[in-house]
């Protein structure tokens, strides 16, 4: 009885094409979507971030020695060069997401077989928490893209021949940028640690050019002197990088915390970050890779992951908010159980192309799931969640054009004079003296000579009046 090739079917030849194409079309898509419409607001901590970014200033080394100065100095550029907006503010994030991205996809290449990257990388960025972290316009994207790099950096000096400077170099770049950001030593030291315990690494590693090692290094401390001479000046930016808070928080309570963040699949909780974090199937698949990576603990990548989990878990229960930072370890387990899945399918029918086939589907159908339910309970969760939507402003979208002077209270004051030095539209003042200005409704008071002629509004708030226009009376 004769059988069918199936490798000669359009869509099993050209399956991966198929499979990276649907990715990069999704992560345009929601990337898009999520930094114009979901959940298409600011929030305090990205006013913060705005605050921060625009009182850089270049004109010495020691002035530059701040947490997360890579992502500031980025929004800071993009903001004088295309202005303020909702959309420019959350840019940086966004176009750190996109390399993320592209870096996850290619390191998945490089730890797993080609069908378990496309299938790892559609689930990985569905997830709530890389759509949120991606529109969030703070460092917060940072816990991502740091880890990614790095590791598909030390990937290909591991593993390239030709241009094996340039990986060094950038890989040295890379980690030393690195360390302005909170918990970014904790990757650092798991590499040496794994480096130092694991004989195939530490074989490469000897085999690497002493000089160019040292000329990497060299590089490496030129980039972080803006940090030694703040570590200098304010030991206790150290404590901030090390991720331990201003105060000793409870345990007790950090613990809870951290199982309804992500065991709690019975009651999800809509605030900054929906929780859980992951969904039933996806932690289903992470608990599956945790015990093929203890099963085949020899390797490089299982040495890396059970050593970094074993270092964040402290500063994670010092600072459970700091979520983002378990997602690239936790994407890792998620490839390496859908590894597990799928060869023990194919065990079962080593030799029966049908059944290997038919197979598949219900892991299609299973990866479609989960995709779709990431995507859904991220949008209806920011967009349509009232917990959620009250966190988020769009009060800069709702200034109107042509306005000279704007009147606001206190605590958004730092934010409206960031945005005014940027844009040179209107000036922040305490008292007006212009023919027309904008108070905010939290500043709205009575102005001798000036009677309000138009009342700005939003149908995202509760408090639905935001702004009011005053106009000088005759």
């Amino acid at each position: 009885m004769a059988t069918f090739d199936f490798s000669q079917y359009f869509f099993y030849k050209w399956r991966y094409i198929i499979g990276y194409s649907v990715i990069a079309l999704l992560l345009a898509a929601v990337l898009l979507f999520a930094g114009l419409y979901v959940p298409g607001g600011l929030s305090s901590d990205e006013m913060a971030a705005v605050v921060q970014s625009q009182q850089l200033t270049y004109s010495s080394i020691g002035q530059l020695s701040i947490v997360n100065l890579p992502y500031h100095a980025l929004q800071d550029g993009i903001l004088h060069l295309l202005g303020v907006s909702i959309f420019t503010i959350k840019l940086p994030s966004l176009i750190l997401a996109l390399f993320s991205a592209i870096g996850l996809i290619a390191l998945l290449r490089r730890w797993f077989k080609p069908n378990i990257a496309v299938l790892a990388s559609l689930i990985a960025i569905s997830t709530g928490q890389f759509l949120y972290v991606a529109q969030l316009g703070t460092p917060d994207i940072l816990y991502l893209f740091w880890p990614v790099m790095i590791l598909l950096l030390g990937t290909q000096v591991t593993r390239k021949k030709r241009l094996r400077l340039l990986w060094k170099m950038l890989f040295g770049i890379t980690t030393a940028l690195s360390l302005y950001t909170p918990l970014g030593i904790y990757m650092i030291l798991s590499i040496v640690l794994t480096v130092a315990l694991h004989p195939h690494l530490r074989a490469v590693i000897r085999r690497l050019s002493p000089v160019k090692v040292a000329f990497t290094l060299g590089a490496s401390l030129l980039l972080l002197s803006p940090l030694i001479i703040g570590l200098v000046r304010s030991p206790s930016v150290a404590l901030e990088l090390l991720g331990v808070p201003q105060q000793w928080p409870s345990i007790t309570e950090n613990l809870s915390l951290i199982v309804n963040q992500y065991f709690i699949f019975w009651q999800t909780d809509t605030s900054t970050l929906i929780t859980p974090v992951f969904g039933l199937g996806s932690l289903l698949l992470v608990v599956l890779g945790l015990y093929r990576l203890i099963r085949t603990f020899d390797t490089t990548r299982s040495y890396l992951i059970v050593i970094w989990i074993l270092a964040l878990t402290p500063a994670l229960v010092l600072n459970p908010t700091l979520t983002s930072t378990t997602f690239l370890p936790t994407v890792l387990l998620l490839a390496a159980g859908l590894t597990s899945l799928i060869s023990y399918w194919y065990r079962l029918f080593p030799r029966n192309p049908y059944a290997r086939i038919a197979g598949l589907i219900p892991i299609m159908v299973l990866v479609i799931a989960l995709i779709g339910s990431g995507l859904t309970r991220y949008v209806y969760g920011y967009h349509y969640s009232p917990q959620a939507t009250a966190l988020f402003s769009n009060d800069l979208s709702l200034i109107p054009s042509g306005v000279e002077e704007l009147l606001v209270s206190n605590d958004k004051k730092p934010f409206y004079q960031a945005v005014s030095e940027y844009d040179n539209k209107f000036e922040v003042v305490n008292k007006p003296t212009s023919e027309q200005f904008v108070v905010s409704r939290d500043a709205k008071a009575e102005f001798k000579g000036y009677e309000i002629v138009r009342i700005i509004t939003s149908p995202r708030s509760d408090a639905a009046d935001r702004f009011y226009v005053y106009e000088k009376q005759d």
